[in-house]
């Protein structure tokens, strides 16, 4: 018994004439197709950004737009250029030519959100990962459709942390760059003259950690739209990254690794590329700032790094490397958006709040979960797309570096050290 001999046999019918209806994992048309019982869309997010400046137009009211895939010549540390693919988004002009990694969106829980979507040089998908939209707005190449245009659907229901990304060739169209944050805010995080600043509020459960004695503990079902939050002061985003430059060497063309069709397809199809299981990074970055030495490093990233409020739904002041002050409440957002584990060390003792987007603790799950303490020191370990949520204040001041290691899968060889500037003052 093996694969070439297996001891039962399932029979396939033959797809052969049928491919651009049910072979999806191939190239079918692009697909246009209106969106299933549409609503109207509510999201403030669009329209707020366009008062503020820090958009040029609107194309569809509530509606945010993204385009892709976009080629970017992205330069490495060392000089060399490395061919990424983006995410654009048309009324934005800080995205017009493309992110790495591409635009957070930010929507208040709750909201009737819409994402315009174009592709060019497709088919592609948008994946809500970690969201709940139904089938068809899902976005998984393969299961759901592979599109020209369409106008994506959903509700986030859950504050938290999440990630958009291509899901048609995922491999190679995630590695490429084709990712970005959602962040999912509370209900009432882009009302009032402040929408864009600081303090903003995380749902999270901190009732066993007196540090944070601002948690609005009221029901979820009180209607209070703050229900079960606590406010930070000072946000981060450590979006985890590796570029193997060979892949992007030998796979510029979006289409590269598509699968083939065999001799009779959707039975001895062929999905197999040889290299592209040969993953190998040699380039590394945090939220996109490149880590700026050989591997295994260790290599710093620059201190005072921030991220613009046009690439960051109108929010200002989101930071990669710290700079806080003392008695400050501190979130870190952290996702590991590269093919690998990660270990993550802080020198200060962290709260962890949340994973993949949920809140550890709140009702009625608090039987289930917790939020939890991490000593100072302790690595934190994560794969690749997975997140965590991390609260910190401290009374005493701090001069140091989070470290950052990238790992293989395999025999969980260290890759590469990063560190990231670390400052209370």
């Amino acid at each position: 018994m093996s694969f070439e001999n297996p001891a039962y046999h399932i029979h396939r019918r033959s797809v052969e004439g049928h491919e651009g209806h049910w072979v999806k994992t191939f190239d079918p048309p692009q697909a246009n197709p209106p969106t299933p019982e549409l609503l109207a869309p509510t999201n403030p997010v669009p329209g707020l950004m366009l008062a503020a400046g820090y958009q040029d137009r609107v194309t569809t009211p509530n509606t945010v737009q993204r385009d892709l895939l976009h080629g970017l010549r992205l330069d490495m540390w060392d000089g060399r250029r490395v061919e990424m693919f983006v995410f654009t988004d048309q009324d934005n002009p800080s995205t017009q030519n493309g992110n790495f990694p591409g635009a957070t969106i930010r929507v208040p829980r709750g909201t009737i959100f819409h994402c315009e979507t174009m592709t060019h040089g497709g088919p592609h998908t948008i994946h809500w990962h970690g969201l709940e939209p139904t089938p068809i707005n899902d976005g998984v190449g393969h299961c759901s459709m592979e599109l020209g245009r369409y106008t994506y659907q959903f509700q986030p229901n859950f504050i938290g942390t999440y990630f958009y990304h291509c899901h048609r060739n995922t491999v190679q169209h995630f590695e490429f760059g084709l990712y970005g944050l959602f962040i999912v805010e509370p209900p009432d995080a882009f009302s009032g003259p402040n929408w864009g600043g600081y303090p903003r509020r995380i749902a999270g459960n901190t009732s066993n950690f007196p540090q944070f004695p601002e948690l609005n503990t009221n029901p979820l079902t009180s209607g209070d739209p703050q229900a079960y939050t606590v406010p930070y002061d000072v946000e981060a985003y450590w979006v985890l990254q590796a570029v193997d430059s060979v892949w992007h060497d030998i796979a510029a063309d979006h289409a590269a690794f598509f699968p083939g069709h065999g001799t009779q397809p959707g039975i001895n199809d062929i999905f197999y590329h040889g290299f592209f299981h040969d993953y190998n990074p040699d380039y590394f970055f945090i939220t996109g700032v490149p880590i700026p030495v050989r591997a295994p490093g260790p290599g710093t990233i620059p201190p005072n790094v921030v991220i613009p409020a046009a690439l960051n739904s109108g929010v200002s002041g989101t930071q990669v490397s710290i700079n806080a002050q003392r008695n400050q409440t501190i979130l870190i957002r952290c996702l590991d958006a590269a093919y690998g584990t990660a270990r993550v060390t802080f020198p200060v003792d962290v709260v962890i709040i949340a994973w993949d987007g949920r809140a550890l603790g709140i009702p009625p799950y608090g039987s289930y979960n917790s939020a939890y303490p991490v000593k100072a020191g302790t690595p934190i370990k994560l794969s690749v797309a997975r997140r965590f949520g991390a609260l910190i204040r401290s009374s005493v001041a701090v001069n140091s570096f989070a470290t950052v290691e990238f790992r293989k899968h395999e025999a969980d060889r260290l890759l590469m050290t990063a560190r990231i500037p670390f400052v209370i003052s």
